[in-house]
């Protein structure tokens, strides 16, 4: 964070989301909830992706869910949506979509924790912070809210550090709209903060136009953002961390829900599911 004094709390965020990340991750690199969507009838990984995502917002077009999700290049969200939805209501892919998360986080977690006190405890906590914040201005977060919330711990674990996700991802996005970076320029910082050069090999964009990409780098050059090499500039990287710092602010809401004791007792009951699933990749 360099020199910038933070607020307690916008560590707390910081710390939440490097603690809850990886349970939401089993969505999308575990086996389960892929097999789940297929199983309903969706074509490919992506068709899941975006019916079930974006299903909480109800039946809206394309460039609704375009402009919700951000960072995809123009025209992937047409080629899913509405017609992931044709044939397979969104409630359903809602519903498989947890079923296949759940399932991911029993399997890796085992009997042990996935039947802990300590899981109960951690979902009890969650759901209570994700629960709480205003959804002014989130409207992946106000969809989610939407959705009934599920009985069992497990399920209900992933359910509310899902809701966080998009909660955090909504401020996320303000920040970039804030700081005037795209959805694919956003992704070729991404890339450089990872250490990957050349950004444009970053895999959320290396099959996009190599016209549509050049376009994007010169305008980052001109702004000052990246060198003539396609690495970071000091400027660069001052609006990267200032766009991470501000999501950390952003994403402080739901937590004030939770007494400072609440909070330890929350993160400590975390760091042990965390760990199991950080061990395995989420997969």
């Amino acid at each position: 964070m360099g020199k910038t004094r933070l607020h307690p709390m916008t560590h707390i965020a910081r710390r939440m989301f490097e603690l809850l990340e990886p349970i939401c991750l089993v969505t999308f690199l575990a086996d389960e909830c892929n097999e789940e969507l297929a199983a309903l009838g969706h074509r490919t990984y992506w068709d899941g992706y975006f019916a079930s995502r974006a299903a909480p917002l109800g039946r809206v077009p394309a460039h609704v869910v375009h402009a919700a999700f951000y960072n995809f290049a123009d025209g992937e969200a047409a080629r899913h949506i509405p017609s992931a939805w044709e044939t397979i209501p969104p409630e359903a892919s809602v519903a498989a979509r947890e079923r296949g998360s759940a399932a991911s986080l029993r399997r890796i977690l085992g009997d042990d924790l996935a039947e802990s006190p300590g899981l109960v405890r951690a979902a009890d906590l969650t759901t209570k912070a994700a629960t709480s914040a205003p959804t002014e201005g989130r409207v992946m977060y106000a969809g989610m809210r939407t959705l009934d919330v599920p009985t069992d711990p497990v399920a209900r674990l992933w359910h509310s550090a899902t809701m966080l996700r998009e909660h955090r991802g909504d401020g996320h996005i303000a920040a970039l709209v804030g700081a005037r970076i795209g959805g694919t320029e956003a992704h070729v910082l991404s890339a450089l903060e990872q250490g990957i050069h050349p950004p444009e090999s970053f895999g959320r964009i290396h099959h996009l136009p190599k016209e549509r990409l050049a376009a994007v780098l010169d305008g980052m050059r001109e702004r000052g953002l990246i060198d003539i090499e396609g690495r970071f500039t000091d400027a660069g990287r001052v609006t990267k961390q200032r766009i991470e710092t501000l999501t950390d602010e952003l994403a402080t809401p739901p937590y004030d829900a939770l007494s400072p004791a609440e909070l330890e007792e929350l993160v400590t009951a975390l760091e042990p599911i965390t760990a199991t699933l950080v061990a395995t990749g989420s997969q």
